[in-house]
């Protein structure tokens, strides 16, 4: 249990059967009638934001959201994706609606976090940056390092970004997994 006085950015509780995190709270104290704790939530599962307003002191389940790395192994059909848990090495069958946007950035033997509650899948967690290849992309023409102009190229998970009209094949790129932005080459 947790007390609504405790509430910080990120704590997660168990609300109405579904797992919440906390994203802004204020401790109000009005100058009559008791202090209460405004809070907005986002459910972790389905991601919508709800605003609520706690007595303060008032109780309530703290949600134990527990995260282990797992490896990708490959993908399952068009809809699953397949995880191996790095500490017992089974297998975890994962949605793609589950994995998100980030399913466009997964490489086979990519370390991932999985979070879970209850024993359920609820999200996953990418590194904040990937190292992909470039398989197709506009060739580069000299003089195009002047601009900040972009073109779009295709990475070998699928994956298409915005980068520098200088970037050729076969180059592999640093991309931040959480804006799809190009960072710069890697050697």
């Amino acid at each position: 249990m947790i007390s609504s006085n405790d509430f910080r950015s990120g704590t997660t509780i168990e609300l109405d059967g579904q797992v919440w995190r906390v994203i802004e709270f204020l401790h109000v104290k009005p100058g009559k009638g008791a202090a209460f704790v405004r809070t907005k939530l986002k459910n972790v599962i389905s991601g919508n934001v709800n605003e609520r307003t706690f007595r303060a002191g008032e109780s309530l389940a703290q949600a134990v959201i527990e995260k282990g790395d797992f490896q990708y192994v490959y993908p399952q059909g068009d809809d699953e994706c397949v995880f191996m848990d790095m500490e017992t090495y089974e297998q975890e069958v994962v949605s793609r609606a589950t994995v998100g946007d980030g399913a466009k950035y997964l490489k086979e033997g990519m370390t991932i976090s999985i979070l879970k509650w209850n024993e359920r899948i609820i999200g996953v967690d990418l590194p904040n940056t990937v190292v992909l290849e470039v398989v197709e992309t506009d060739p580069g023409v000299k003089g195009d390092t002047a601009t900040n102009a972009t073109k779009p190229a295709k990475l070998e998970t699928g994956a298409i970004v915005m980068v520098p009209l200088f970037i050729g094949v076969g180059e592999k790129l640093k991309i931040d997994t959480r804006d799809d932005s190009y960072l710069g080459r890697e050697n």
